[in-house]
């Protein structure tokens, strides 16, 4: 069996999670929209001028909210994706490649809850981000360990 096969489970188990998040960072673009629209605020010139009654505004904290939140993703997610694909390579057992991947994938849903969504005090959002980001250099961890014995 190939390691990235779909005959591999843990190889199956990182395209579902990995096309998940790929859908919530397409998400974030939508959710930075319609905050924008619902506070009556726009990015450009152009887009105030169709949607009548908003102005052009960089400064409305619920639009800046959601923008930093989807950052946040843009700056995080990738990083899993190539970790979590070098994290198959080594073999690892399905059920807790399975596990650090599904922990990681409702991490991230969770941070943009509690950062964009609802909005809550720390230490919520400070959890929701470490521990994805604890799953994350964990697989880079074992990643290294496996591969530095072959060097």
């Amino acid at each position: 069996m190939s390691t990235f096969s779909l005959d591999n489970p843990v190889f199956r188990s990182y395209i579902v999670y990995s096309a998940i998040l790929a859908v919530k960072v397409l998400a974030m673009s939508m959710l930075t929209s319609m905050t924008r629209l619902i506070r009556g605020t726009v990015a450009n010139p152009e887009d105030a001028k169709l949607f009548k009654g908003t102005k052009v505004r960089f400064d409305d904290p619920a639009v800046e909210r959601v923008r930093r939140a989807h950052l946040n993703d843009l700056e995080n997610i990738p990083v899993f994706w190539v970790l979590a694909a070098l994290y198959v390579s080594t073999n690892p057992v399905t059920a807790w490649a399975t596990l650090l991947f599904r922990v990681y994938t409702l991490g991230r849903i969770l941070h943009t809850i509690v950062y964009a969504v609802v909005p809550l005090p720390q230490p919520a959002r400070a959890i929701a981000f470490g521990i994805p980001l604890l799953a994350t250099t964990y697989m880079g961890a074992q990643v290294i360990l496996y591969y530095i014995t072959a060097l």
